[in-house]
């Protein structure tokens, strides 16, 4: 079996127990539990010292699944999604069927669709959402290539994916948009 199976496999069985997972994305390392999850979610905080008020992405693995996770639609986030080819989180209002610590005070969930067919095979396989959030302590710099991760990070989750751990190109976070009540693109992070 190659590497790239394994990994798949051995997240997949972390994901189950409700374990951390350190995984790449189509951005930069992120630190991954089931979204679904609270009590997963709730250790990722604690191993990010974050607080728990501040929100983190979900990633998806096709478009048509924002529908199981977002109760307000609006259709001009997917004519904007589709144009799109940067990496690019979208903040959705009304999230739903998600861990309740991973929805903002304003019921908002931010949600990327993945591009990485790591990710993709993993989601598909999981049947769930993933959370990625960097994978570095809050308030340090984000890691933007494996060997930047600290000791920390990869010592407090479960399973570290050994799939593109040799890479040493630096990866960028995505952008993040979102739209107000009037329809208007706002701009978080380019």
């Amino acid at each position: 079996m190659f590497v790239y199976e394994e990994d798949v496999e051995a997240c997949l069985l972390a994901l189950q127990k409700g374990e951390l997972i350190l995984y790449p994305t189509d951005t930069v390392w992120g630190i991954g539990c089931d979204a679904t999850n609270e009590l997963a979610v709730s250790k990722i905080f604690a191993l990010k010292k974050r607080v728990d008020t501040k929100a983190m992405i979900i990633l998806l693995g096709e478009e048509k699944e924002i529908t199981n996770y977002v109760a307000d639609n609006n259709l001009q986030i997917f004519d904007y999604i589709k144009g799109i080819h940067k990496p690019t989180t979208v903040i959705y209002h009304k999230a739903k069927n998600v861990a309740t610590n991973l929805v903002a005070g304003d019921e908002s969930i931010a949600i990327r669709i993945t591009k990485d067919s790591f990710c993709k095979d993993l989601i598909k396989a999981f049947g769930k959402p993933i959370v990625s959030t960097s994978a570095n302590i809050s308030g340090y710099p984000t890691p933007l290539c494996f060997a930047d991760i600290s000791l920390d990070i990869k010592e407090g989750v479960q399973y570290v994916v050994k799939h593109r751990q040799e890479e040493t190109n630096l990866q960028m976070p995505s952008s993040i948009v979102k739209w107000d009540e009037e329809g208007k693109l706002i701009i978080i992070r380019p």
